[in-house]
């Protein structure tokens, strides 16, 4: 039987329930863990990358953004389509579409070809990460085992987080394709446990077709005209033009969300002050995150010299602290209650930014990796409390959709980040004059934000 026939992803387990609650664990925590690996394994090799395939500035933000864009962008379709066709059903095509699509990057002859597959990649980790959790809710019954699974499942991603750049730094000085490979052997092994794990009941979810197809043309729009923006100038016809796209886009969706009998995105949410300010503050964050990691890969590299290993290196302190800081932000806010880390966490981030622009040209580059270690602790005390806040902030039956608003946001900004991060360097002068103004304002909105979350309420034990 091929794995990717239907029946191969979708045969019933014969196997105890203790078995199919394992298999469903380690099926989620390789997919939550291989999707978030690709997130971080990239940036290390984007030198290389673009030495080989020819790539300017800009096919190097699409290579990270292609992937982050789509990933975002149908998210909340990819709960739907848990909900209709079953988890592991939706798992196993996400997971296939991945794979195949990870090959195609490691075999692209041309930077077009890197990108292109890039975007597929990312709409199989919108089929995963979903579907991965869904699996872990079918198979844990009890709630203190489903919250041990969902633990398991979040260090699984924390970890890979932390070992990308590393893991990504080592395989880049062999070849940067293997970056990609190896996702096979992972996929693989994710497919074939998957035939042993539960799967979730199905109902009749219809899709908004007409909010998705506006949500994906708005981001993309957006998200051209930003990067190529900073190279043709934003007064170009062709970037008026994609900002025009964007807009027109964005009020369909909008339309869409507001007059649509099954709308993704309910827009009664954000009615609530607690839950817009947590979402700007979740989306700042991965602006600020995924901004660093990218243009800190391209500064060691290509101004101080260093190799993708020890470029992977100087980023472990700043990925690692943010796997450890997880558990301790959760006891912090059920301490003092969710506006105390969030505020927290967000002027360490901006101490951290403020820090890497006061830094000298030439810093050693241990001190600026230290520097960068607030970055991460910042973040790292934000998400947990966040999370719980928008959870305990919407009823019951909007769990689910407040979840996949919230992982949106974060994407979004991540895809964000990057784009605009790049747009400002490459509008500069000099590379460091544009990897200062960014963090500078990153450090400012931030400011901001933080002010704005002394308004934040939630429950404080």
């Amino acid at each position: 039987m091929s794995l990717s026939s239907p029946a191969a992803l979708t045969a019933p387990a014969a196997a105890s329930p203790a078995v199919r609650s394992r298999a469903s664990l380690v099926v989620a925590m390789l997919g939550f863990a291989v999707v978030t690996l690709d997130t971080q394994v990239v940036n290390v090799a984007l030198p290389d990358i673009s030495r080989d395939l020819a790539g300017s500035l800009a096919g190097l933000q699409w290579v990270v953004t292609g992937y982050t864009l789509m990933f975002s962008a149908l998210l909340l379709f990819a709960g739907t389509c848990s909900d209709r066709i079953g988890a592991r059903r939706a798992y196993g095509v996400g997971m296939l579409v991945f794979v195949t699509a990870s090959v195609v990057c490691g075999l692209a002859p041309s930077l077009g070809w890197l990108i292109a597959a890039r975007v597929v990649q990312g709409v199989g980790a919108a089929l995963v990460t979903p579907t991965s959790l869904a699996l872990i809710r079918a198979a844990y019954h009890d709630s203190a085992a489903r919250a041990r699974a969902i633990a398991y499942w979040a260090m699984g991603g924390s970890i890979a987080a932390a070992a990308g750049p590393v893991l990504g730094g080592a395989l880049t000085q062999l070849d940067w394709r293997l970056i990609f490979f190896l996702n096979l052997p992972v996929g693989v092994v994710a497919v074939l446990v998957l035939r042993g794990a539960a799967d979730s009941p199905r109902h009749d979810a219809p899709f908004d077709w007409t909010g998705q197809v506006a949500a994906v043309v708005a981001l993309a729009g957006l998200t051209y005209a930003v990067i190529e923006g900073g190279n043709l100038g934003y007064g170009n016809r062709r970037i008026l033009a994609a900002f025009a796209v964007a807009v027109v886009a964005a009020v369909v969706f909008l339309a869409a969300q507001a007059r649509g009998r099954h709308p993704m995105v309910p827009l009664d949410l954000f009615r609530s002050r607690t839950v817009s300010v947590a979402l700007i503050v979740s989306f700042l964050g991965m602006v600020g995150f995924y901004g660093v990691v990218f243009l800190q890969s391209l500064y060691f590299q290509q101004l101080r010299g260093a190799s993708p290993f020890v470029t992977g290196l100087l980023f472990l302190p700043m990925t690692a602290l943010v796997a450890i800081l997880n558990p301790l932000a959760a006891r912090t806010a059920v301490r003092l209650g969710p506006a105390a880390p969030i505020i927290g966490g967000q002027l360490v981030m901006a101490a951290g930014l403020a820090g890497l622009v006061l830094l000298p040209a030439d810093a050693p580059v241990l001190l600026v990796a230290a520097a960068m270690v607030p970055v991460g602790v910042g973040g790292s005390f934000t998400v947990p409390p966040i999370t719980a806040l928008i959870l305990d902030s919407v009823p019951h039956h909007r769990a689910g959709t407040a979840s996949g608003v919230f992982n949106t946001f974060r994407q979004l900004g991540g895809s964000f980040g990057v784009a605009v991060y790049g747009a400002v360097v490459a509008s500069q002068a000099t590379f460091l004059h544009g990897l200062h103004l960014s963090l500078t304002a990153t450090a400012v909105l931030l400011l901001l934000t933080a002010t704005a979350s002394l308004a934040l309420r939630g429950p404080r034990h």
